[in-house]
Parts: C-alpha cells; structure tokens; sequence
C-alpha cells in the first residue's frame, strides 16, 4: 500500500489537531426560551400567560409577524397592547418574548417622509433606509444637561411673536374648542421655519386620513415638507399605535437635537392619546379615577413633554420645542386633560370660538393665553411695542364689554374703543402668511403710537400693505438689524415712524379722493 507523500501526511494531522481541540471546545447544552400562550383577545389587546420573566415594555412576538408590547406584567397573566391588525390571532397562539424593547428608525433618511408609529412608510416612496435604531421611550435630559431656553422661535404670527412668545426648546399647549383653528396656527408656525433650519415633527394622532391629507398637500404646496417628517396614526388604527405615535416621533426628533440642530415637534392631538391611553387601560382593567382616566395618565404626558429642552453647548447645544395640541369642549379650559396639561407646559395660547365665528384669525385669546418664558425668549425690538399692545388690548376688552350696556361715551372711552378696533384688525392674520419679524414691528408700532386711528377700519388691512411694502423698499438696513436681533437706536426707531406716517398720510389722502 502506498503512503501518503509528507506534505499531505502533515496537513492531514493539522486538520486532525484542529478538529480534536474544536470538539473538545464544545460542550453541548440546551438553549431555553419562553414561549407563551394567548388566553383571550380583546380590541388591540391580548392577555398571555406562561411568560413569567417578561419586563415591562418588552417586544412581544405572535405568528405572522404581529407584536405588542407587553403593558401589564402580573403574576398570572401579560396584558400585551398590540401594534397591527389582529387577524387571525386567537387563544392558544404561541407569544414569543424578543429580549427587546419597542424601537423606531431615525435618521436622515425620514426627511420629507410620511411614516406610521413603527417608522413604516406611508408615501409610497419606498423603504426607508436608515443606519440607527432607537427606542420609543427614553429618559429626559437631566436637568444639569439643559441651558436656558433665550432663543426665540418665530411663528411669523403677529399676535404670538408678540404677546404670547415661544423659545426654542419650550413647551407651549395649544389649546381651543373644535374647529377654532389650532391646527392652522401649528402649520402656519412649520411654514414659517422655511429659511431658519428648523427641522420639524408633525405627529398627527387619532386625525382624520382627509385632514392628514390635507395639511401633507399643503406642506408640500408651502414647499416646506423637505425638512419635515410627519408620523401618522390615523382614526382607524389600534389604540396601541396612537398611545406610541407621539413618542416614537419625539424619539425621531432628538436624535436631531442631540446633533446640535433645532426640532420643533407637534402633538395633534393629545386628547386623542388621552382617550386612547384610556381605553387600552380599562381593556386591562385598570382602575378609573377621575373622570374615568386611569390615575397616571399625567405621568404620560408628563415623561413625554419632559423630553422637550434646550441642551447645553457641552451636549451639542440643539433644542426641542413641543407644540402640543389639545382639545376643550364648550370652552371648559378646567377640565382634567387641559389642566393636566397646561401644569406641565410652560405656557398656553387659547383659541376661542367666540372670536373665531366673529372672523378674528387667529382666534386667540390674549387674556388666557400666556408664555412662562416671556420677553426671555424673544428678540429686543419687541420689548419697544409688547407691553404696550398688551396693556392696550386689554383695556380694549374691558371697555368693548362695558359699552354694550351704553348708549353715550365721553370722547376719550371713544378714542380707546376706535384705538382698540384698529389693534384688533392689524392682529387679524391670514393662514399661509407668516410674517417677517421687521414687518411684524412696523406694523406694530404704527398701531401702538396711533398712527393708524384715523384710517377707517376696513383700510387698515390696505395701509397695513403699504407699510410692509415701505419696509421692503425703503428701510432694508433697519430691518436687518431688527432681524439679526440687535437693538434699535431712537433715531432708528424715529425714522421707522416718520416713514411710516407718511405712507399713512398718503393712504388718508386716497381715502379722502375715492370719497
């Protein structure tokens, strides 16, 4: 018999040598998992039993790919929130745990995208393709890793940049009845950040699909979508996905504040999140408290708004604002959700249908609505006509309210009343025009030093026109300045009014000739 040439004898025994220490290495054994039965199924839940070392908020996995997220871990049994359709499930199904928690994409890649509360993609522009993973809940920034919220964020609406200003990385409630327009003013707010690099975060929870439509087709038409992602949980889905929607889109947001940029997101709306929080709890039977919400649901909104901040330099130095929405009914601002929430905001801007049905756009309130960071965040030429407009339009109020029970007014209760209507009407502003921050302050101090009490009311929207055109035109330097948030020197601010009064005084003279 021929041997084996010396070569390959010694490559046979290395192959040998390698294999003896590799099965030697191995030591068989039995890997374990825990599989769990469904006991019964509700609407967008199911109760599990046999899964005794689940953690609160683990993933859970059922047959053909459904999963929930387990909500209640009690001795006997897992109450599970489900997260799609339930199909075909039914008691006895296998429910696998998975190890981990809920997490969403994030990234770049979701820019300009519509997606669901998983991050799927709604658009039919294909899958979205990003590098990172993060779970929906996180901890908030400590409260040493946070700075001063000093930096304003513009809405381009007169009587918010004003009276009711907003910072980045605030929270600030939107609050109102059905149909009072607060919808509008988030979207006119989005609009506005075209030109200022403020990526933006519309979540739209419990929305009809023909409203999301529609304010995607005008985000799109106001060519603004591209810096925007818009997270959807419409009527029809479970109520498990419209309680994960909001902070699945907040955990999209903070990666880009962690990069040091600035987010501005919205919550509409969440009376809707309440009311679906609600359901999921009495389907697992947890007990109602006041007006049948389960006792923490303040801690929900509360762990949720608590993630909005502005960070320090040494973190990156990016923000999030949070723009939540809520809904009242019969203007009852007193009511558990509302007050919830407006103690853990830092300030609310009402919407009155009262002001809405008499055509005053925006409806707001000036009288309810407040900004707990105030001037802080606001830019210095505003300071010169704010607190003026304020106290005038307050006074305004009052006096409108007394005069229904009169017939004769002094001369000077007249000239506050005629003063008051103009403030009134230059306040008015129509959606889709946000306006520039040097045009919001000569149109203001036009109002405020009076020059507009002569001009009958339905031209003040005329000479309003013309005073925002003279800005253009003539005054571009002033504006700059009013833009670039600096000081304005008292010559600047005389020249401001002089040119102003005379484009006054030209629309009082046509005026007169039309007459």
């Amino acid at each position: 018999m021929n041997q084996d040439p010396p070569e390959l004898q010694a490559l046979l025994d290395e192959t040998a040598s390698v294999l003896e220490r590799v099965l030697s290495a191995h030591k068989p054994g039995l890997r374990t998992r825990e599989v769990g039965r469904v006991r019964s199924v509700g609407n967008g839940i199911a109760l599990v039993e046999g899964l005794p070392g689940v953690k609160a908020e683990e993933l859970i996995r059922f047959p053909g790919g459904l999963e929930g997220v387990a909500f209640n871990v009690d001795p006997a049994e897992v109450g599970v929130v489900l997260l799609g359709e339930m199909g075909e499930l039914k008691a006895g199904a296998e429910a696998r745990r998975t190890g981990r928690v809920l997490d969403v994409p994030v990234g770049e890649a979701l820019l300009g995208r519509v997606v669901d509360a998983l991050g799927r993609p709604l658009d039919n522009l294909g899958p979205v393709r990003t590098l990172e993973r993060r779970p929906v809940e996180r901890e908030a920034p400590a409260i040493m890793d946070r700075a001063p919220v000093t930096e304003p964020l513009q809405t381009g609406l007169k009587v918010v940049d004003a009276l009711v200003p907003i910072g980045r990385g605030q929270r600030e409630l939107i609050l109102g009845d059905r149909q009072t327009g607060k919808t509008a003013i988030v979207l006119d707010t989005l609009i506005n950040q075209k030109e200022t690099g403020v990526i933006g975060v519309y979540c739209a929870i419990g929305q009809r699909d023909t409203a999301v439509a529609q304010l995607i087709a005008d985000l799109k038409e106001q060519r603004v979508m591209d810096y925007c992602i818009v997270v959807v949980a419409p009527g029809e889905a479970l109520p498990g996905l419209h309680f994960v929607a909001p902070y699945a889109a907040t955990s999209m947001a903070e990666y880009f504040m962690e990069q040091g940029r600035d987010v501005l997101i919205i919550y509409d709306n969440l009376t809707n999140h309440a009311r679906s929080y609600r359901e999921l709890s009495l389907l697992l039977r947890r007990p109602p408290g006041r007006e049948a919400y389960p006792g923490d649901i303040f801690y929900i909104h509360s762990r949720l708004l608590e993630r909005s901040t502005h960070l320090r330099p040494e973190h990156g130095g990016g923000s999030l604002t949070a723009l939540p929405v809520v809904e009242t009914e019969a203007q009852n601002i007193a009511a558990y959700i509302p007050t919830n929430l407006i103690s853990i905001t830092d300030g609310q801007i009402y919407l009155t249908p009262g002001l809405f049905q008499k055509g005053i756009f925006p409806a707001v309130d000036v009288g309810k609505s407040v900004s707990r960071v105030g001037g802080k965040a606001q830019l210095p030429a505003y300071r010169a006509v704010a607190g003026d407009l304020r106290l005038t339009y307050s006074q305004f109020q009052e006096l409108e309210a007394f005069s229904r029970f009169g017939t004769r007014l002094d001369e000077r209760t007249r000239k506050t009343l005629e003063h008051g209507y103009r403030v009134r009407e230059v306040l008015k502003q129509a959606q889709f025009d946000p306006m520039p921050v040097a045009h919001q302050i000569g149109v203001l101090l036009a109002v405020t030093q009076g020059l507009f009490d002569d001009i009958p009311l339905e031209q003040v929207a005329a000479a309003e026109k013309a005073v925002r055109k003279m800005l253009c035109e003539q005054l571009p330097e002033p504006c700059r300045r009013i833009e670039a948030g600096e000081h304005l020197s008292d010559e600047e601010r005389h020249l401001i009014l002089e040119k102003i009064k005379e484009v006054v005084q030209s629309s009082l003279g046509q005026v007169h000739g039309n007459h």
